[in-house]
């Protein structure tokens, strides 16, 4: 049977003896164009990291409307002495801004879930040894919640390119004075980050 076996298999190994009918071959890379020498491509190269030290004054590329809970004066008030605290001052009449200035203003509701385990455990006996065992259980709650979301985009005054722009939202209260509250807690988070390093 083993003889049987290794003669059927002979063929097979015959078989991969053969010459490869394939040969590698390589063409040469063309030459450069002409004009390669001559014109330097900046697509082929990283952007100039940003001087954000530059950057001094700003105005409004187009100024916040408001919403229920808070006016337009609120908000520009609020963006203002938000990008005070970063060093950046509104622009004087006729003088170019280094930077214009966006911001949007939304009301979203958000979902969020809370779980709390009752029950599970062991008990002890007069030893100390642990016995017997119960179950838990779960018990979710949702909560929906209403919060302001604050958008804020910076462009360069020179090129108006976009510079940066930042993303933020916080709780709404419920009175006028925790509105407002909540809309310059929203302006310090969405400035934290800047200027970037």
């Amino acid at each position: 049977m083993k003889l049987l076996s290794l003669l059927l298999l002979l063929p097979a190994l015959l078989a991969c003896q053969s010459q490869n009918p394939y040969t590698a071959t390589s063409n040469p890379l063309p030459p450069a164009p002409a004009q390669a020498a001559q014109q330097l491509d900046h697509s082929a190269y990283p952007a100039a990291p940003r001087d954000y030290g530059r950057y001094r004054t700003w105005s409004w590329q187009r100024l916040p409307t408001g919403t229920a809970w808070a006016s337009a004066e609120q908000v520009q008030e609020a963006l203002s002495n938000a990008l005070d605290q970063r060093g950046l001052r509104p622009h004087r009449a006729g003088v170019a801004s280094d930077l214009t200035v966006t911001a949007e203003l939304r009301q979203e509701q958000r979902v969020r879930q809370v779980q709390d385990t009752y029950g599970g455990g062991y008990g002890n006996n007069r030893y100390g040894d642990q016995y017997g065992m119960w179950g838990s259980t779960p018990v979710v709650r949702s909560y929906t919640e209403e919060v302001m979301v604050l958008r804020i985009e910076l462009f360069d005054g020179q090129d108006g390119q976009p510079v940066w722009s930042t993303r933020a939202e916080t709780l709404i209260g419920g009175s006028q004075s925790e509105r407002a509250d909540a809309l310059r807690n929203a302006m310090q988070k969405a400035l934290a980050a800047y200027p970037p390093n």
